[in-house]
């Protein structure tokens, strides 16, 4: 008798260590690096959040609600008119982390990180794409990616910070538009490479043409040039370098004159 009683103590006592143990193990919570951690008493989130390391939390009535501090990376698709009331669409890869100051607040009103991003982020850039398309035509958002990303960019990160989201960078995964108006687009690309062709034709011509006037008063420059050199004392000087020494018979025309002989005879030998 007294060995059973002995025995029930002891299968007690290790029940109640085994409970201690438990209680004990549970009391505290271990926050790894690139966490942040909520606890809740009785389903009321405390202030404060907690950080990486060791934290003591009482047993049974409370949890802990651990978020990832690391970058997040999520595709959203968004959708809106552009300024001549062409339609966009588009898909935009968005990278954040959650501000762990911001912790509590985000899990008292979003709760998990699903949420946040259907929430709070999926209709936020949806809101952002409509302020960035509105502010330029659909060839502008096309033609300027960039300048509609940093409109983007900015407006998103705005909202988003107040809800403990800090936007880190986005990137435009993909950018479509009405099959009508890229048919346009195509038949204007066209026509200004038709253009361009034209104008380069044209100016080809012009410049032939330019090219064989300019030969032309070169040839007319080197006729002028070379009748200037031509004077009356290159002529004469021409001419009596071609004179063969003998003067002429007559001088005049039908009342020719005779000139003297002045040709001296050679001696006889």
């Amino acid at each position: 008798m007294q060995d059973q009683e002995t025995s029930w103590q002891s299968l007690v006592l290790v029940a109640i260590v085994g409970i201690l143990a438990v209680i004990s193990f549970n009391a505290f919570v271990i926050i790894n690096p690139g966490e942040a951690g909520v606890l809740s008493v009785l389903g009321k989130a405390k202030d404060g959040v907690l950080l990486e390391g060791v934290h003591f939390k009482p047993p049974v009535i409370s949890q802990v609600d651990v978020y990832d501090l690391t970058v997040q990376k999520f595709e959203v698709p968004a959708q809106s008119s552009t300024k001549d009331l062409q339609q966009l669409t588009a898909s935009f890869a968005i990278n954040f982390r959650l501000d762990p100051i911001e912790v509590v607040t985000i899990r008292r009103t979003q709760g998990t990180l699903q949420n946040i991003v259907a929430k709070i982020i999926a209709p936020q850039t949806q809101e952002s794409f409509k302020v960035a398309a509105a502010r330029r035509t659909v060839e502008e958002a096309i033609t300027k990616r960039d300048e509609l990303k940093l409109d983007f960019d900015e407006a998103l990160s705005q909202r988003l910070s107040k809800y403990g989201i800090i936007v880190l960078d986005t990137s435009v995964v993909d950018l479509n538009f009405s099959t009508e108006f890229s048919k346009a687009v195509e038949e204007k690309q066209i026509a200004e490479q038709r253009a361009q062709r034209a104008v380069y034709i044209a100016r080809e011509a012009e410049q032939e043409a330019e090219a064989t006037i300019n030969r032309a008063k070169g040839q007319a420059e080197a006729q002028r040039l070379l009748r200037e050199t031509l004077t009356s004392e290159l002529l004469q000087k021409q001419a009596i370098e071609k004179w063969d020494g003998k003067f002429p018979q007559v001088l005049g025309g039908n009342g020719a004159v005779p000139f003297l002989n002045l040709d001296i005879a050679k001696p006889q030998k």
